[in-house]
């Protein structure tokens, strides 16, 4: 479990190609030298798992799965990756609640800069709209961001000086591609909710007659 509060850049030294998929190394001396093996840490909001360490770099695999819905196996050599280590079970969740399990890939509509802000419409596949609130939260990138204006194709994210500064989120362009991951209390409201909600619309209206009572 993570929670969206990056704590440090690293970058794409190489990808290998393996039997069973990629293996990336990543540069950081920072992060590299506190790391274990089979320790989890999100890359760019993806949960993996480090394989290899040798600082100021370590490796970890992609699967075919998440080569296919995410936006990793798609970086060139050189891409700044947002990392973050797994919470610790004391650790405080200073953006929300992040499993690592991307939704979709989403893309990048427009780059705003009034008056000083920077913001990023990233639009919204029509599969996962409903979990999208205004206000709420959502991690791009593994960035846990605040939804701050909502279209139904798409949302809008303003990024503050920190986030610019600590994350890769100020790099992206129009036609750049992010990974998405919703909110998980209302994943797991709507699957509840699901089941409920089908059935109700399957019953047919109600037609009872108002007959007058008998005096």
């Amino acid at each position: 479990m993570f929670t969206g509060i990056v704590e440090t850049c690293g970058r794409l030294h190489r990808r290998d190609k393996t039997l069973k998929g990629h293996r990336l190394w990543i540069e950081t001396a920072e992060l590299a030298p506190q790391l274990s093996l089979g320790d989890s840490i999100a890359v760019n909001g993806v949960c993996l798992t480090v394989a290899e360490i040798a600082p100021p770099y370590f490796a970890s695999d992609l699967i075919p799965e998440t080569l296919r819905k995410t936006t990793l196996g798609q970086l060139r050599r050189g891409a700044y990756l947002n990392l973050e280590r797994a919470l610790p079970i004391t650790g405080r969740v200073n953006g929300h609640l992040v499993q690592g399990h991307v939704d979709c890939i989403g893309r990048v509509i427009a780059v705003e800069r009034p008056s000083g802000e920077h913001r990023l419409w990233i639009e919204l596949p029509e599969a996962f709209q409903l979990y999208a609130v205004l206000h709420g939260s959502i991690c791009v990138d593994g960035v846990s961001l605040t939804i701050a204006r909502l279209r139904t194709d798409a949302f809008m994210v303003a990024l503050t000086p920190t986030t610019l500064q600590r994350t890769s989120l100020g790099r992206l362009r129009v036609g750049s591609r992010v990974n998405l991951e919703f909110d998980i209390i209302a994943k797991y409201v709507e699957n509840l909710l699901r089941p409920y909600v089908r059935l109700f619309l399957q019953q047919p209206p109600s037609h009872e007659a108002q007959t007058p009572h008998a005096r």
